[in-house]
């Protein structure tokens, strides 16, 4: 499942982000969701979200296991 609606991601869940540093190579980053920062049901490039490691990036995709 992708990360670009907002109805899909609550916290606690884990996902791969994206962070701001790695949008060029597409580098992902598994943690689990603290806080939904996107304020919008969608956005096409992703919900950004913080990580309980303070980590923000864009979903990508959520894992459902």
């Amino acid at each position: 499942m992708d990360g670009r609606s907002r109805k899909d991601i609550t916290p606690g869940i884990s996902v791969d982000i994206v962070l701001k540093a790695d949008q060029r190579t597409g580098k992902l980053t598994r943690g689990i969701v603290k806080d939904i920062l996107t304020n919008s049901p969608s956005h096409p490039h992703g919900i950004k979200v913080r990580l309980t490691d303070g980590q923000v990036g864009r979903v990508q995709k959520i894992h459902t296991d």
